[in-house]
C-alpha cells in the first residue's frame, strides 16, 4: 500500500495525528487531523470523516500497513472499520509534541487561574483578585497541572491551598427566600443555620421574607429544602451570584 497522503479535498486541514490503541497485545492506528481528536471527544464534531484523514484502521500508519479482517474481529468483535475507528477516537491515545504540551500547560494553568478570580474574593475587602495575582500564588505553591482534570475542578482542589498564603474565599450567593405556613418559623431558622449572614428578615402574616448570604455549595442543599418542605409553595430566588463590593464588575 502506497504511503498516506493529505488529500487535496482537505486543504483546512494540516497537522496529522496518529491516535493508538492496543488490544489482545496488538497496536491498532488511525491516522487523524489533530485539531478535530478534541472536537470529537468533546461532541463537537460528529461527522467522522472529518476527523480521519483515511477511513481505514492500520497496524502502522507510518507504513501504511491495514490490520487484517481475523485481528479486527478478535480485538474489537466485529470488522465494522468505522464502529472500530470511533472506538479508537474516544478511547485511543494520541501523541503531541513537546512545545505543543508546554503551551496546552500553560494554557490550562492560566484557566485555572481565571477560574479561581472568578468565583473567589478577598474577604477584607469583598474584591476579586486579578488572574495575574493568582497565578503567582499558584507558582508560589508550586502547582502543577493535572491534565486528566478540567479547570473548574482543579481550580476547586486549589483553594483551600492559596487560603494558606493569601486572604481568600470563595465568593457568596445572595438569596431572597420566601415561606409561609405552619412550619414557616423551624424552616427559616434552618435557613438562617446554612447561611453566612442573615441581611434583611420581614415577617407579614405568618410569611417570611429572607435576604441571605450563602456559600455556594450551601445553594443546592437550600433549594432541595425549600421545594420538599414547602411542597413547591416557597420562592427561592438568587439575587446576585458574587456578594462583592459595589462598583466592581461582576465578573460571571
Amino acid at each position: 500500500m502506497s504511503k498516506i497522503f493529505d488529500p487535496t479535498n482537505q486543504k483546512r486541514h494540516t497537522n496529522i495525528a496518529v491516535v493508538r490503541i492496543k488490544k489482545n497485545k496488538i497496536q491498532f492506528e488511525i491516522a487523524c487531523y489533530k485539531n478535530k481528536i478534541v472536537s470529537w471527544r468533546k461532541g463537537l464534531e460528529k461527522n467522522i470523516d472529518e476527523v480521519l484523514q483515511i477511513h481505514d484502521v492500520f497496524m502502522s500508519v507510518s507504513k501504511g500497513r491495514s490490520a487484517s479482517k481475523d485481528d479486527l474481529l478478535k480485538a474489537f468483535g466485529t470488522c465494522n472499520v468505522t464502529d472500530i475507528c470511533k472506538e479508537i477516537l474516544d478511547k485511543g491515545e494520541f501523541q503531541v509534541s513537546e512545545k505543543e504540551r508546554h503551551a496546552a500547560l500553560e494554557l490550562m494553568f492560566k484557566d485555572i487561574a481565571t477560574t479561581i478570580a472568578e468565583k473567589c474574593v478577598n474577604p477584607v475587602t469583598k474584591r476579586p483578585y486579578p488572574v495575574t495575582m493568582i497565578e503567582k500564588a499558584m507558582k508560589d505553591i508550586h502547582y502543577s497541572v493535572k491534565q486528566n482534570r478540567n479547570a473548574k475542578q482543579q481550580a476547586l482542589d486549589i483553594i483551600p491551598q492559596l487560603k494558606n498564603i493569601m486572604e481568600l474565599e470563595r465568593a457568596q450567593m445572595r438569596l431572597r427566600v420566601i415561606i409561609h405556613g405552619k412550619d414557616a418559623r423551624k424552616l427559616r431558622d434552618n435557613i438562617v443555620k446554612l447561611s453566612k449572614k442573615l441581611e434583611n428578615e420581614n415577617w407579614d402574616s405568618g410569611t417570611v421574607n429572607l435576604i441571605c448570604l450563602i456559600d455556594p455549595g450551601q445553594y443546592r442543599v437550600i433549594d432541595d429544602l425549600v421545594r420538599t418542605e414547602t411542597k413547591g409553595q416557597g420562592v427561592l430566588e438568587l439575587l446576585n451570584l458574587k456578594e462583592i463590593t459595589e462598583g466592581d464588575e461582576l465578573l460571571e
